[in-house]
């Protein structure tokens, strides 16, 4: 009964940080690429879990392609992104949010070095093989994303709010004057 409760306040006080970090994505992935580093290094001084490696490589591509593509799919549903100039601006919504990109990410690369701690996942593999295979599915992965993306004319990244630049100089003290017309025209004086 004990034992119980404990898991749940953890879980909670696990919750908590998660809910707390979550503006803060510039410390997360840093703390993600501290995670992912410390991951390469013990699998670079054991020579092996390649397996592994290849296995996380495997998942980071799928978590990326979620990542980079819309949450409802132009090819299923059509076009839903706005192709002229008079259609409804509809944002980019994510299938896979940041948040859960970076989770889902830092807790393979956890679970991946908790791996390296048992020899039964250390299955011996002619690493170049795997190496060499891993980036050409991920050549061939991303240029059919980027295919897509630009097929279906969506940009997954933003950067800011735009800002436009007329033509217009910036208006002076005397510009900011309401032209007189006949509707704000005030009547003239009676003379008596």
């Amino acid at each position: 009964m004990l034992a119980g409760g404990n898991g749940a306040v953890l879980a909670q006080r696990f919750q908590y940080f998660l809910d707390k970090s979550t503006p803060h994505y510039g410390h997360r992935w840093i703390a993600t690429l501290v995670v992912a580093l410390i991951y390469t290094i013990r699998v670079y001084f054991l020579h092996g879990y390649y397996i592994i490696t290849y296995g996380l490589g495997i998942y980071m591509l799928n978590l990326l392609i979620g990542f980079l593509s819309p949450q409802v799919d132009p090819e299923a549903e059509g076009p839903v992104l706005p192709s002229k100039g008079n259609d409804e601006f509809k944002p980019f919504i994510r299938r896979l949010p940041e948040f859960k990109f970076w989770y889902a990410m830092t807790k393979a690369f956890v679970i991946a070095f908790t791996m390296t701690f048992f020899p039964i996942f250390d299955v011996p593999v002619f690493w170049p093989i795997l190496l060499m295979y891993w980036f050409t599915l991920f050549v061939l992965t991303m240029k059919r994303q980027i295919r897509h993306m630009i097929k279906y004319k969506y940009v997954p990244f933003s950067f800011g709010k735009q800002k436009y630049k007329g033509g217009k100089k910036p208006a002076s003290s005397d510009d900011d004057a309401v032209p007189i017309t006949k509707s704000t025209a005030l009547p003239a004086k009676v003379k008596d």
